[in-house]
């Protein structure tokens, strides 16, 4: 198993949900990220890993980009944008929606794997 980071419980705001009236107001989901690296540095110094700050940021904005229907549609953009622009070799992305009564929340986990990393 290669080294791992890892965000747990990330909070994040965006219109989603598949009827119009859904999407009109912002929801807070929580969304779990895994990030597979080759290994951590040897150096302690942010500039040789991963910054776990700035991939939090990035998905939130991510997020907040555009409307969406599906939590697999938003799971999918996520794990393209961590994969497109960091240095991570593979990442296991779970989104949680609260959105379904009598329920703690609703999701989709998937994983997804970069070419450009080995």
């Amino acid at each position: 198993m290669k080294d791992q980071i890892v965000i747990r419980g990330l909070e994040l705001f965006t219109h989603i949900g598949v009827p119009a009236e859904e999407r009109a107001e912002a929801q807070k989901l929580r969304v779990h990220l895994t990030l597979e690296v080759i290994r951590f540095p040897e150096i302690d110094g942010i500039e040789d890993t991963v910054d776990y700050k700035a991939v939090a940021d990035r998905v939130r904005e991510s997020a907040a980009e555009k409307e969406r229907q599906l939590i697999e549609t938003l799971a999918q953009d996520i794990a393209a944008v961590v994969l497109g622009e960091f240095e991570v070799s593979k990442v296991r992305v779970e989104v949680e929606k609260f959105i379904l009564p009598e329920t703690d929340w609703v999701g989709v986990i998937l994983e997804r794997s970069s070419s450009k990393i080995n």
